[in-house]
């Protein structure tokens, strides 16, 4: 090397999802507190002391992030409770106590759906489908209620047309989505609000509700990502879509917040036009 030469240090690479490694920027490593929604849920449903609250979240956390490292793991959102904030949940808890039907789609370890039952919904009218069966199999464990949940649950592909979600098709009057979507592509979401369409009933008034991870300008999640994050306008233009291929129409009522840790423990890595999008979706025709 002669004097005029200056050496490089090569770019450093981002950790990539799926890592185990708990250094990455999306693992939480202790929790402070929780909201009073989750410490009822906990205490008062599932019956776990006060003091074992957070420790037993932080032990199955630690479990669920060998069964698969995802970023909600990691950021303890596998606990949030969504469903409850939607400004449509006193109707939808009504009509599942008169009867109608309710699917958690990507329901992780099914944390809304026990908040409906503790809330007084017949768990039987309850159904949960994840990717990863292990979730749901830890979620009896997070929420010790394995002898006296009575809820469905199926192990599935989303995109897989012959596989057990095919018995639930045309069946649901609501389906909760929640920190699902952004996971694909634009065509991926798009694909996947057709499927969901055809999992509900034909009837007006059926409701889609959920949340997403979301921007101020749609666009991949990432440099080089497949995962696509959207605005109210583009959420919008996809349910139109999804409407056109389906022969149904979707009235969207979306809005972004700051949630999801925006301008919260900010991180280095953090988008800063990445927001929450809250969503309600409810069939017009």
């Amino acid at each position: 090397m002669t004097s005029t030469e200056t050496t490089t240090a090569p770019p450093s690479t981002p950790p990539e999802i799926g890592t185990r490694d708990r250094s990455v920027g999306w693992y939480t490593p202790t929790l402070e507190n929780i909201s009073e929604a989750q410490r009822d849920l906990l205490e008062n449903y599932s019956h776990i002391a006060p003091d074992r609250v957070i420790p037993h979240i932080l032990e199955v956390r630690d479990r669920a992030w060998e069964i698969y490292p995802y970023p909600c793991i990691g950021q303890l959102r596998f606990i949030d409770l969504s469903v409850c904030r939607s400004p449509s949940y006193s109707l939808v808890l009504k009509r599942l106590k008169e009867g109608a039907s309710l699917l958690d789609l990507g329901c992780c370890c099914a944390q809304d759906l026990r908040k409906l039952v503790h809330d007084g919904a017949p768990s039987e009218n309850l159904w949960g489908a994840e990717l990863k069966g292990d979730f749901l199999e830890l979620g009896y464990e997070l929420f010790l209620d394995r002898e006296t949940l009575k809820a469905h649950f199926i192990e599935a592909d989303v995109f897989d047309a012959e596989g057990p979600l095919k018995q639930l098709k045309g069946k649901m009057d609501f389906i909760h989505i929640g920190l699902f979507l952004h996971l694909f592509d634009l065509e991926g979401q798009v694909n996947a609000c057709e499927r969901i369409v055809s999992l509900m009933k034909p009837e007006k008034g059926c409701l889609i509700l959920g949340q997403q991870i979301g921007s101020l300008e749609p666009g991949p999640m990432a440099v080089g990502s497949k995962m696509y994050k959207h605005n109210v306008e583009s959420f919008e233009k996809m349910w139109k879509e999804a409407g056109e291929r389906t022969g149904s129409e979707w009235k969207v009522n979306a809005n972004i917040d700051a949630g999801l840790g925006v301008d919260q423990n900010k991180r280095a890595s953090d988008d800063p036009d990445t927001r929450r999008l809250v969503f309600e979706i409810e069939r017009v025709s």
